[in-house]
């Protein structure tokens, strides 16, 4: 086993800063994020619309370039997309011309699995993710719930040691979302893959986290880590108890500190954007 002085620093966030090129200067999306994320930790990334946590999200998995610091996995520099790290998008992004089952089976093809191993895989991934049965099934006839079940499948296919969730029931009904909190629990309780996660709910971050990660309004800063201290297993009936409603309480004085704190988001800088080129359209962060 590792010594515990390698496990806090598995996924490590150094000094992150990012902006991209507006109309009115240079829009800073991120501010100097720092923070570290045990192996097997659950960890949520909450904070307003528009601080930079989707964008913070696409940095580590590799699909943008900060415009300063790092991003480290088991030591080493994380700067381009790795199967190491599965990342699920606000909408499921599934192919609709395969199958739910040959969704899952992509990054397997793409890995030169062999036919008997990718079905092995698929199958096994599909019960997880209580999709068994709907194999053959395309995703414009699953419900918004089962694609996004689909989608998480498709990324642990790939056996990533980080799973990277950016608010992956956004889009949901609240008991459809609810439901999914639970599957994600139980996936999660299987194999305690590391998990970064965007959510703008804050009960459902004290709910899965074993730290809430807070930032601030734009351009995004760590306002504060609040830890969970909930036991687990865990289950949605928490979301009512006086313990819960405590740490959530906890979390929004933090996002509420967060904003008051927040600096202007527009510098006057004409230096070209690591993150967008010019002539390129302005793309604020999310």
């Amino acid at each position: 086993m590792q010594p515990m002085t390698n496990k806090q620093h598995f996924l490590e966030i150094r000094n992150l800063r990012a902006s991209f090129r507006g109309p009115l200067g240079d829009l800073d999306a991120l501010d100097g994020v720092s923070l570290t994320v045990q192996q097997g930790e659950f960890v949520c990334l909450i904070g307003p619309s528009g601080c930079g946590k989707s964008t913070l999200l696409r940095i580590v998995a590799g699909l943008l370039k900060p415009s300063a610091g790092e991003v480290l996995l088991e030591g080493k520099q994380q700067d381009t997309p790795q199967r190491q790290l599965g990342l699920v998008f606000q909408q499921p992004t599934l192919l609709p011309w395969r199958t739910v089952q040959d969704n899952v089976a992509l990054p397997l093809e793409l890995g030169g699995c062999s036919a008997p191993e990718v079905q092995k895989q698929t199958a096994a991934l599909l019960a997880l993710v209580g999709l068994s049965g709907f194999e053959d099934e395309y995703p414009t006839h699953l419900s918004g719930g089962m694609a996004q079940r689909a989608a998480i499948a498709r990324a642990l296919a790939q056996t990533p040691n980080v799973l990277l969730l950016d608010e992956p029931f956004g889009a949901l009904d609240a008991l459809t979302r609810e439901r999914m909190a639970a599957e994600l629990l139980h996936i999660w309780q299987r194999d305690k893959r590391t998990v970064l996660m965007v959510t703008h709910n804050v009960e459902e971050a004290a709910l899965l986290a074993d730290r809430v990660v807070v930032l601030s309004a734009r351009p995004g800063r760590v306002a504060g880590i609040v830890p969970v201290d909930l036991p687990r297993p865990r289950s949605p009936a928490l979301l009512t108890s006086s313990q819960l409603q405590e740490i959530a309480a906890r979390l929004r004085a933090v996002l509420s500190q967060g904003e008051r704190n927040a600096p202007h988001p527009y510098t006057t800088s004409t230096a070209p954007s690591a993150l967008a080129t010019p002539g390129q359209p302005h793309h604020p962060p999310h």
